[in-house]
């Protein structure tokens, strides 16, 4: 049989047949292969075919055979297992920071490593429509942008936007721009934040990657990296709440029993929890960013968690349940 001209691409589409139609559950026959090679202009022999099986195998492909009244092959291990792609569509999902057109094209892009069949098991699981999802589409090109930056070692500048009564972003300050150096990119309370250096305060600052407008990449070097040497991320992101920045400051709790697992859920598995003298609460001593947004975690915890120390961490906390109770007295 004479060859074909795209004889030269025949393993690759033979490794893309198998890829895209097989798993464990759905094998394809020799022949059932050679006739999707043809519709690619590609014609094989059964010998040859045997032969190209055991390159791809010899390659690291995993093609294994399934014996009922015909030999079929079919993809054994993959990169991703079906539970890890469910585990990576769900992530995208659930992340308010990613648009939900962007959601559709990653996530088409996630069942593309799937096999036929179990792409179509992820698709009956996909659910991005009505999902509140963020609308700003410049995301992406912020995050690659900070990514340069970040490799480049250089400073980043930008606007940094909120929203209207009137559903429009005006930026702060009079359309000010900022200029940080950036350092981290994490992902927190389901939005994406840039940890940076700010030198105009001397301290490291956050900012909603959403957020941002006119983001470039400048030409001067960053600075601040004696604030972050030694600097512990999952330690620090453990005393912000809600990404609000405030004085680090040792705080002590007392809490009913119960509340250990949120405690540990939240502060890690090393915390010291000091049993109190009436045997049903504990103690825990944490280093906190003592801020608006802490206090307002503690109240959701009321009434099982309560303050104990420093004595300007109570007083604050009264004094913010007290506004709070006049803006609703009767």
């Amino acid at each position: 049989m004479a060859k074909s001209v795209d004889q030269k691409l025949k393993l690759l589409y033979l490794q893309k047949i198998l890829f895209e139609n097989t798993d464990e559950n759905n094998g394809l026959t020799c022949a059932q292969i050679i006739e999707k090679l043809a519709g690619y202009g590609i014609s094989v022999e059964r010998k040859t075919f045997y032969n190209d099986i055991e390159a791809l195998r010899g390659f690291g492909v995993d093609i294994e055979t399934s014996k009922d009244k015909t030999v079929k092959y079919f993809i054994g291990e993959r990169l991703f297992e079906a539970p890890e792609l469910k585990l990576l569509v769900d992530a995208v999902q659930a992340s308010r920071f990613i648009t939900a057109k962007k959601s559709e094209k990653l996530i088409k892009k996630i069942e593309s490593l799937a096999g036929k069949n179990e792409s179509q098991k992820l698709q009956r699981q996909v659910f991005v429509t009505n999902r509140i999802k963020n609308i700003n589409e410049r995301i992406y090109y912020n995050v690659d942008g900070i990514h340069e930056a970040i490799s480049g070692n250089f400073n980043i500048r930008f606007q940094y936007c909120d929203w209207n009564e009137k559903k429009e972003r005006v930026p702060r300050h009079n359309g000010k721009y900022y200029v940080v150096s950036p350092w981290n990119l994490v992902w927190d309370a389901e939005n994406y934040y840039l940890i940076a250096y700010n030198s105009e305060y001397d301290e490291i600052r956050h900012y909603r990657v959403d957020r941002m407008d006119n983001l470039s990449v400048c030409k001067e070097k960053r600075t601040g990296e004696e604030k972050f040497k030694g600097l512990d991320l999952a330690e620090y992101m453990q005393k912000t709440f809600g990404m609000f920045g405030g004085d680090a400051k040792l705080v002590t709790l007392r809490c009913s029993n119960k509340m250990a697992g949120i405690m540990i859920d939240r502060f890690g598995e090393n915390v010291l929890l000091r049993p109190a003298d009436d045997k049903e609460h504990f103690d825990i001593t944490i280093e906190v960013s003592v801020s608006k947004q802490f206090y307002g975690w503690i109240f959701g915890l009321e009434p099982d968690v309560k303050i104990i120390s420093p004595e300007f961490a109570v007083s604050e906390y009264i004094d913010a349940a007290s506004e709070i109770l006049k803006k609703y007295k009767r």
